[in-house]
């Protein structure tokens, strides 16, 4: 797993180059000094850095950070999905099937959809996806589908409807096969769509009713995946014209204010209740 002083250093690392771009010797130089690098030789680690999807590039001898000026409509994300047989990877629980939709320029592009083995698959999360363990059999291991899917994603905005959970958990289960991980910039739909679309909740199926996004199979990964996709859209066209590039976006996500106030609960007892 990510050290914490590992995640920190490079946490400070984006957040100088989203005010500017850092000159390439300083940013080899601030990689050598990372006490928690990969490799010894800068060169490598800021390879390992690109090929984990920091969408990072060098100009005029200057690292950039290409979602900084990149507009929205030129970017190229990539809407995650999955489902897993428990929640920790820590725990031996795996993905058992992973969806994906690349979406740009408001066009769907490319997708990505596998089932993936596992040996067993409790009877609730059965229920839920309608995913049984007969239909796993002939998939393949979980190892050759997170190289494809590392591969398709490439330095992708990674973007899911509860993003923590998807994100650390395709992170996670890269590092147990020393895949790497993910460093790709990342957006949360529910923060999106609180910030751009009035609903009562924020849930995928209640906003897929709101929003009449008449997509079937529920609880299954490229099906949630596509819906996904369609409340991105929706929410791109609600957007505060001010908001024009990629970081412009991932930071009105987290920090503008929601659309709706938040319900205040009266928890005051109710004589006769």
């Amino acid at each position: 797993m990510k050290s914490k002083n590992q995640k920190n250093h490079l946490t400070r690392l984006i957040e100088r180059l989203k005010r500017e771009p850092i000159e390439l010797d300083v940013f080899l130089e601030e990689l050598k000094n990372n006490q928690d690098r990969f490799f010894d030789n800068p060169d490598l680690e800021f390879e390992l850095l690109l090929s984990n999807g920091l969408p990072l590039d060098i100009y005029n001898d200057k690292v950039i950070l290409k979602t900084l000026k990149t507009p929205i409509d030129k970017q190229t994300f990539c809407i995650v999905d999955i489902e897993t047989n428990g929640g920790h990877v820590n725990k031996g629980h795996q993905i058992i099937e992973i969806g994906a939709v690349k979406y740009n320029g408001g066009q769907i592009i490319d997708k990505f959809e596998s089932l993936v083995y596992a040996k067993h698959i409790p009877e609730y999360i059965q229920e839920v996806t309608n995913i049984k363990p007969e239909m796993l059999e002939d998939a393949p291991v979980l190892k050759t589908v997170l190289e494809e899917f590392k591969l398709f994603l490439e330095d992708d905005v990674f973007v899911a409807h509860d993003i923590k959970f998807d994100y650390n958990f395709i992170s996670n289960s890269l590092i147990k096969y020393d895949l790497g991980r993910l460093e790709n910039r990342k957006l949360c739909t529910i923060d999106l769509a609180r910030r751009t679309i009035k609903a009562e909740r924020y849930g995928l199926s209640f906003l897929k009713e709101s929003l009449s996004i008449d997509i079937d199979n529920h609880h299954r990964a490229y099906s949630d995946a596509l819906s996904t996709t369609y409340i991105l859209e929706k929410s791109l066209e609600m957007l505060d014209k001010n908001v024009k590039t990629v970081e412009d976006l991932i930071h009105f996500s987290k920090s503008a204010q929601p659309v709706m106030p938040k319900i205040k609960v009266n928890h005051k007892k109710v004589e006769g209740k």
